[in-house]
């Protein structure tokens, strides 16, 4: 099947970097300006997660910084993993005993965007900051060969 021309599909990982990196900001504000970071740890302490204190800290952070590079496209394998840990440790903490949906406090929020931060901090696309800087300097042509378009 032939693949839509490069510019197509960057844009289209654009956009799916933007929606998800303002979904993980979302999340992270609201544990920092919504519920606060000690509304955010005793609701974690409720919830079981270990060290709630510093979960709540590193969960905010990752999710707020962490969506932020992938609005930017920045450092998106670290942000990718990183996002992708927090995500996997609200899974196994706090979703999966709940089913799938996310309507019973299930994973499948959490999978999906566990799942997209990963694939994402892989391959961000051209139109992101990692790329510019990559490009920077390179004195080879970023067009694949005609049988790798």
């Amino acid at each position: 099947m032939p693949q839509p021309p490069r510019p197509v599909r960057d844009l289209a990982l654009l956009l799916a970097r933007v929606v998800v990196g303002v979904t993980f900001v979302a999340h992270g504000l609201q544990k920092f300006l919504d519920w606060g970071i000690d509304g955010t740890a005793a609701s974690f302490d409720q919830m079981g997660i270990p060290l709630p204190e510093v979960s709540a800290w590193f969960a905010a952070l990752v999710e707020t910084l962490g969506g932020a590079a992938l609005l930017l496209g920045a450092a998106l394998p670290v942000a990718g993993i990183l996002l992708t840990a927090v995500m996997l440790g609200a899974l196994f903490s706090v979703h999966l005993g709940q089913g799938f949906f996310v309507s019973g406090g299930g994973v499948e929020l959490v999978l999906l965007l566990a799942a997209a931060a990963l694939a994402l901090g892989f391959n961000g696309g051209r139109f992101s900051v990692d790329h510019a800087l990559s490009s920077k300097g390179s004195t080879t042509t970023d067009e694949p060969s005609p049988a790798h378009r």
